[in-house]
C-alpha cells in the first residue's frame, strides 16, 4: 500500500508537459561569459555582440583574377600586383596591371577586367570595363564599429570565419554547460543481447550524442563517458555529491519502485524538486531537482523511449537556458489521419513528415526505440477526449530548433 500511495502522490504532483519545459528552462542559469580563442569557441553562444573593429575589406580589392584598369580601353598593360602586395601603386589613364582575386587595387582603378574577358596582344589589353565592376570596395562588408551579430547567437563555423575576417583572435562567449551521465541498474549489460535477467543498456549509448547535439559537453572522471552504477542508494548518493557537472543525468532510478533510489538520494542531499513527474506518455516519471550548490539533476525513466522523451523535454530546456538561449517554440503540423489523444497527458508520438502532414508510424511504446529511430520528429499531441488532427513537432535531434 505504501508504494501504491507514493505512486498516487507522484501522479497528483505531475505537471503539464508544456509547463514542465518552462519550469526546467527557468530553473537553469546561463554560464558566465568568458573570453575564448576562436578554436575553443565553436558551439558556444556569443556573450556580447560581435562588433567590427575596422572596415572589411580595409581597402578596395579585386573580386576577380584579371586586370585592374583605369578609364576606358584599350589599355597598356604595365606590371602585375601580387596577392600580398602592400603597395599596389597607382594607375594612370589608359593603364592596366595584372591582378589576382583579393589583391589590393592600385590607386585610380576604375574597373577589373576578368581574365576570361581579356584580349591581350603584346602589352595591349582590350575587354569590357564597366565602372566599379569586379571591385570589392573598402567597408563593403562592414564599417568600423558596426554590430554584425547580437549576443545570444550560437557560434558556428560561419561565425568563426567572420570573426577571423574581422581580425579577431578571441570571442566573449557563454561556454557550453557540462553534463554528467549516470546509468543505474543491476540488470543492465553493455555487450551482447538481452536475456533472462539481462537487459541490454540502450540509454547509455544514446546519451553522449544527445548531450553534444543539445550543445553541452559530456564530462566524467578521467575521460568523458557515461558512468554505470548498480542499484545502490549509497553509491548513487555518493556519485551525485561528487559530480561537479552543471547538470547530472540519472537514468533508471526515477520511478517509485524498490530499486529506484533517485528521490531518496536527492532528499538526503537537501535537493529541491523543480519538476517531480510530467503528465506525458511516455516519460511520466521524469524529474528535475536543484542541489544546494545550484547544480541540477535530471531523472530519466529506465525505459529507452521514455528516457529519450524526458531528455528532449526537461534536458533540452535546461541546457538551452544554461547556454543563454531562449526556449524554442514548436511549430504546428496537420495530422490528416488523426491520432488518439490521452485524456489527461500529452502524448509524444513518432511521426514521418509528408507533403500532407505528419503520419504516425507506430512502435511508440515506452520501451521501444524502433519508432523514434525511423521517425522524422515527435508529434506533441495535447490531452483531449478523442483524436487530434493537428499537433506540434518536437525535433528528435536536440540540435535542431
Amino acid at each position: 500500500m505504501e508504494d501504491e500511495g507514493r505512486g498516487l502522490r507522484a501522479r497528483r504532483a505531475a505537471v503539464a508537459w508544456d509547463l514542465a519545459r518552462v519550469l526546467a528552462h527557468a530553473a537553469a542559469r546561463p554560464g558566465k561569459a568568458v573570453s575564448r580563442g576562436l578554436a575553443e569557441a565553436d558551439g558556444c553562444v556569443l556573450g556580447t555582440p560581435l562588433v567590427s573593429p575596422g572596415a572589411v575589406p580595409p581597402v578596395d580589392r579585386a573580386a576577380m583574377d584579371g586586370y585592374a584598369v583605369r578609364g576606358p580601353g584599350p589599355w597598356q598593360v604595365n606590371g602585375h600586383v601580387e596577392a600580398g602586395a602592400a603597395d599596389p601603386g597607382t594607375l594612370a589613364d589608359g593603364q592596366a596591371t595584372g591582378i589576382v582575386t583579393g589583391a589590393a587595387l592600385p590607386t585610380g582603378t576604375t574597373s577589373v577586367v576578368r581574365s576570361e574577358d581579356a584580349v591581350v596582344t603584346g602589352d595591349r589589353l582590350e575587354g569590357p570595363a564597366e565602372d566599379g565592376r569586379h571591385i570589392r570596395r573598402a567597408g563593403e562588408e562592414c564599417r568600423p564599429g558596426e554590430q554584425l551579430l547580437p549576443a545570444g547567437v550560437v557560434v558556428d563555423p560561419a561565425v568563426l570565419g567572420l570573426a577571423a575576417t574581422l581580425g579577431l583572435n578571441r570571442l566573449t562567449v557563454i561556454p557550453q554547460p557540462t553534463v554528467a551521465a549516470l546509468v543505474t541498474g543491476d540488470e543492465l549489460v553493455h555487450r551482447g543481447p538481452s536475456g533472462p535477467g539481462r537487459v541490454r543498456d540502450a540509454i547509455g549509448p544514446m546519451l553522449p550524442g544527445l548531450i553534444t547535439r543539445a550543445g553541452a559537453q559530456l564530462v566524467g572522471s578521467g575521460v568523458p563517458s557515461v558512468r554505470h552504477l548498480p542499484d545502490s542508494l549509497d553509491e548513487l548518493t555518493k556519485a551525485l555529491s561528487e559530480t561537479r557537472a552543471d547538470l547530472t543525468l540519472v537514468s533508471g532510478s526515477s520511478a517509485a519502485g524498490p530499486a529506484d533510489h533517485l528521490r531518496p538520494a536527492l532528499t538526503s542531499l537537501g535537493a529541491e524538486f523543480v519538476v517531480d513527474g510530467v503528465a506525458c506518455r511516455p516519460g511520466h516519471p521524469q524529474a528535475l531537482a536543484r542541489l544546494a550548490d545550484g547544480r541540477l539533476v535530471l531523472g530519466l525513466p529506465g525505459n529507452p523511449f521514455a528516457a529519450l522523451v524526458a531528455f528532449l523535454t526537461l534536458g533540452v530546456a535546461t541546457i538551452t537556458r544554461m547556454r543563454g538561449l531562449r526556449l524554442p517554440e514548436l511549430g504546428h503540423i496537420a495530422v490528416p489521419g488523426g491520432v488518439s489523444c490521452h485524456p489527461t497527458s500529452t502524448r509524444l508520438v513518432p511521426v514521418r513528415l509528408t507533403a500532407h502532414g505528419a503520419v504516425p508510424i507506430g512502435h511508440g511504446g515506452s520501451a521501444m526505440l524502433r519508432g523514434p529511430a525511423v521517425a522524422d520528429a515527435l508529434a506533441v499531441v495535447a490531452p483531449g477526449p478523442a483524436e487530434a488532427i493537428a499537433a506540434r513537432l518536437l525535433p528528435l535531434d536536440p540540435g535542431i530548433t
